[in-house]
């Protein structure tokens, strides 16, 4: 019984269809009075993003796209074709809305998908068919990778005017509810907005239906592969003014650390499209690449503080008081034996006394059985280190010459490695006190750019 009635459905429905394409044309609009217009209610369901181009602002979507309008000459008594309420048929039988995509970018000038059209019987057509579009939108990269995209699809008719074809929305936005979520790009909402513009070529109304996709990029993706990699480069770069200045490594360093953030910097540019509007993360890369630079540059000033040699010329004054006596206790400089509690003339005594002691130690200050004078031997450290002569030696007056020559270049080579020792030690204060500067940089600078995503 059932396989019966379903073959004496289809032989309704083949009747009728022949009935409706009799004297049917799909060239025309399909309305009674011209001088009214045909109302096309257009829904789209956005099912895909299916790729984001920045470079060429291109945005490729997978939708559904449903239009509902009246036939007034596909109309049938139900009871007259056995209560037969809905047949599906092609397309491309009946008269369709030519509603495209404005903003389409690709070259590819086919329409939607030729899917069957539903049917009533009060000449209602539902068709709902897929399509692939390429549309083009503006994308901003400014605060790449924390940024929101807007792109619209604006949808219209292409020959109707709104007094042939009106255009209404089925919801007030696009319908969400089969999406399929993005690995880069999160849908947070796609409102709907009728417009209708008068173009100065025609006094006639056009109608269209723009719709707008909010998306937000999803950053973790380049936080772990663009950010963090440039912020522990960046904090090497500090890291040049610790190294050791006869390592001779300085300079390499800071050169090894640009050259690694010039390549992050032009991966950022490759993926980017070319405008105006510099990204956060480049802002980023190009402070940090600056700062490196500085620092390169600040590394070979020192060095050649720290190398001065005997020729130099003595520390300044002021550079003692500032570098040596209060910035060496600021930044914890001591140099090897030295504490927070060597006073500072003790360490760097020049000329001591006990040496000068020890050069005049002649004939008046020995007797002639060969020892130290009484009022000598309080005033020297280890008196019992010091051996006179007989009074037999002391008339060698050209040995005790030669003994204050080699005692004289003694305290001149003892000065030099002293002046070289200060130079030194300012070299290596100025390292430390960069070196704090510029951690104290990269920490503000990672701050900000990681606050831009909140």
């Amino acid at each position: 019984m059932w396989f019966c009635a379903v073959a004496a459905q289809g032989r309704y429905a083949q009747k009728l269809l022949n009935d409706l394409m009799e004297n049917y044309s799909s060239a025309l609009r399909p309305v009674e009075d011209t001088d009214k217009a045909l109302n096309v209610t257009l829904q789209i369901t956005l099912s895909q993003i299916k790729d984001m181009d920045e470079r060429n602002q291109v945005l490729t979507a997978y939708l559904w796209i449903r239009q509902i309008w009246h036939d007034a000459y596909l109309t049938w008594d139900k009871d007259k074709y056995d209560g037969l309420e809905v047949i599906r048929i092609p397309s491309n039988l009946v008269w369709r809305p030519d509603i495209v995509l404005y903003n389409k970018a690709d070259d590819d000038s086919s329409g939607p998908a030729d899917t069957n059209v539903v049917l009533r019987y009060n000449g209602e057509i539902t068709w709902d068919s897929p399509a692939i579009t390429k549309s083009s939108c503006v994308v901003d990269v400014s605060y790449f990778p924390f940024d929101y995209q807007q792109c619209n699809l604006t949808f219209g008719s292409w020959t109707y005017n709104g007094n042939q074809v009106d255009i209404t929305m089925a919801m007030d936005s696009g319908d969400l509810s089969d999406f399929v979520d993005n690995v880069e790009w999160e849908c947070q909402g796609m409102p709907a907005v009728k417009n209708v513009i008068m173009y100065g070529c025609c006094s006639d109304p056009y109608p269209d239906i723009t719709y707008t996709l909010l998306l937000k990029r999803r950053y973790s993706f380049y936080i772990y592969n663009l950010l963090l990699p440039c912020v522990m480069i960046s904090f090497l770069a500090p890291l040049s003014f610790y190294l050791p200045a006869d390592s001779g490594e300085k300079v390499s360093l800071g050169v090894t650390v640009l050259l690694a953030l010039t390549v992050f910097q032009l991966m950022v540019a490759e993926s980017m499209p070319p405008s105006e509007s510099v990204p956060l993360i480049g802002k980023y890369y190009i402070a940090t690449m600056t700062m490196i630079t500085a620092s390169t540059a600040l590394t070979i000033f020192i060095m050649n503080i720290h190398f001065c040699g005997a020729e130099a010329k003595p520390v300044p004054h002021w550079a003692k008081v500032l570098i040596i006596n209060y910035m060496s206790k600021i930044f914890f400089v001591y140099e090897v034996g030295e504490n927070c509690t060597t006073p500072q003339s003790e360490s760097f005594s020049l000329y001591p006394e006990e040496l000068q002691k020890y050069h005049y130690i002649g004939r008046k200050e020995c007797d002639c059985n060969g020892s130290i004078s009484a009022g000598l031997k309080d005033e020297l450290c280890y008196p019992e280190k010091v051996v006179c002569y007989p009074c037999s030696c002391c008339h060698h007056e050209k040995l005790i010459r030669n003994i204050e020559y080699i005692a004289k270049c003694f305290r001149d080579q003892k000065a030099n490695c002293i002046k070289g020792a200060e130079w030194k030690k300012v070299a290596k204060v100025m390292d430390r006190f960069f070196m704090w500067v510029f951690f104290i940089m990269v920490f503000l600078m990672s701050i900000l750019i990681i606050s831009k995503a909140n």
